[in-house]
């Protein structure tokens, strides 16, 4: 479905909660390596980010919750700041 459909469907809510779960798995990922640092860590974090922000983007597509939406981007970015300050201590 698209935006603007008044209808809701399971597709769309899935687009949501597999990028609401990405960004999860990426702010995981960044608690562990503020603690641990590695190069292996910092390249899943890097893998996490994309996939975090492929997700956020199909679910921008489809999802009309734009408070859901706003709520996700805004940690994604949270999590890019949280990234950039890591990579400069290392």
């Amino acid at each position: 479905m698209r935006k603007g459909n008044n209808l809701s469907s399971d597709h769309d809510q899935t687009q949501l909660t597999q990028a609401q779960t990405s960004i999860q798995h990426l702010q995981n990922a960044l608690s562990q390596a503020e603690s641990h640092p590695t190069s292996e860590i910092i390249g899943q974090i890097t893998e996490a980010m994309e996939r975090a922000e492929k997700s956020l983007a199909q679910a921008e597509k489809v999802e009309e919750n734009e408070g859901a939406l706003e709520l996700a981007r805004r940690e994604l970015q949270e999590s890019r700041e949280t990234f950039d300050a890591l990579n400069q201590n290392m």
